[in-house]
């Protein structure tokens, strides 16, 4: 028995609980109404918990969830445990991550609810592939993650990440009664009747290589799948007279990679992808970044052009920020005031001026447990432009955010 109370001990200080989380209630104001949208603020409340447990030295859990309530009808009213991230609203309470990792050596695996970002960029990531987003208001998102299961293997320098994620999660995209969805103009009068979507049910993979070198870096991707941003299909009824539509996602297989080499002044960042697709509807592109980053004092500087050629145009309606943020000048600089307060600024110029969106945001640590964060985004354009659409949408937004 006096030799069990050792091993017994052993085992209970590898088993560690830790939690965190946070309360943050935010404010946007609109000076402009919409087409669609005569609201001009918006209050919203999100609660966030994410728990690890280490079982032992291989094993470990992670589980994180979400409740949240807003004014303008973009969460769901009925409360119910929502795990999937495929409805149009935000869920009332959703299950954010919910995941085991096991590591042994070279080798770690993680399973379940998780996320996955890929690529080096900072401005733009074409190789993202398993990382949907909540397009809700379009220039503040957030990342939504999927069920898969991802395997890594790390030797010298060379890292292999295998994805397989047998249940397809979409971004969600903006609410058609909201100033977010600008429809085109001879749609306006037009009754429409959503039909909803109609998702994808094979499994789809994704495979990078990053190898480390001396004084680079660099990564191939593969990915097999399916588009998480959707297109349109509609057809006009006559009595009574609408249109009916739904959204699908289109089939893609990409050939990509990423590289990454500082120099004396600055790190150069580039990556690309090729988008192919079996989908008869779906364009076929390239698209790339290539950045410039630097950081000097309490200053991190970041800019480079996303760009975009069309290898096979077939004219499909969807809703595509990302191409939207191609052929564009992209930039973010971030200042340190002190370890308490801060500036970022972000921005997006399209090629030749017709769509351009600016940001600036200040945060401060209030207490260690309070922080109140402010900003402004412009945005102006043409009608005709991804970002110029948005024009009615430049706001600002206030946030507090107590953190436990």
């Amino acid at each position: 028995m006096r030799a069990l109370l050792p091993f017994l001990a052993s085992v209970a200080a590898a088993q560690t609980f830790q939690y965190r989380g946070f309360l943050e209630t935010r404010g946007t104001l609109y000076p402009q109404s919409a087409a669609n949208d005569t609201g001009r603020a918006v209050g919203e409340a999100i609660l966030r918990w994410e728990g690890s447990w280490q079982a032992n030295s291989s094993v470990k859990f992670h589980g994180s969830f979400d409740a949240r309530t807003d004014t303008h009808h973009q969460a769901e009213r009925n409360v119910r445990l929502d795990w999937q991230d495929r409805s149009l609203r935000r869920p009332a309470l959703s299950l954010r991550r919910a995941s085991v990792v096991w590591n042994r050596g070279p080798i770690t695996v993680e399973a379940g609810k998780q996320f996955i970002r890929w690529g080096k960029a900072d401005i733009l990531n074409p190789t993202d592939r398993f990382a949907p987003r909540d397009y809700l208001s379009v220039t503040d998102n957030d990342f939504l993650g999927v069920t898969a299961a991802r395997v890594t293997v790390e030797k010298g320098g060379n890292t292999l990440d295998a994805v397989s994620a047998p249940r397809f999660t979409p971004s969600r995209t903006p609410l058609l009664s909201q100033r977010w969805a600008v429809l085109p103009a001879q749609l306006e009068n037009i009754p429409l009747i959503d039909e909803g979507s109609r998702l994808p049910g094979r499994t789809q993979f994704g495979l990078r290589w990053n190898h480390v070198g001396r004084g680079w870096e660099h990564a191939l991707v593969f990915y097999d799948g399916f588009h998480h941003l959707p297109l349109f299909n509609g057809e006009l009824q006559p009595r009574p007279f609408a249109l009916r539509f739904h959204r699908y996602h289109p089939h893609l297989r990409l050939y990509g990679g990423d590289l990454a080499v500082p120099l004396k002044w600055f790190t150069v960042k580039s990556e690309t992808a090729w988008f192919t697709s079996k989908t008869t509807t779906a364009d076929e592109f390239l698209l790339w970044v290539v950045q410039l980053e630097r950081t000097h004092g309490e200053w991190v500087f970041v800019g480079g052009y996303a760009g975009e050629t069309v290898t096979a145009r077939r004219s499909p309606i969807g809703f595509t920020p990302d191409r939207g943020l191609a052929r564009a000048f992209l930039g973010r600089a971030g200042y340190t005031i002190d370890p308490r307060r801060g500036l970022a600024f972000e921005a997006a110029i399209r090629q030749y001026g017709h769509g351009v969106w600016v940001k600036s945001e200040y945060s401060q640590e209030l207490t260690s447990s309070l922080r109140l964060s402010a900003s402004l985004t412009m945005i102006r354009g043409r009608d005709t432009d991804f970002l110029g659409q948005f024009h009615r949408n430049s706001h600002g937004l206030f946030a507090i955010r107590y953190s436990f």
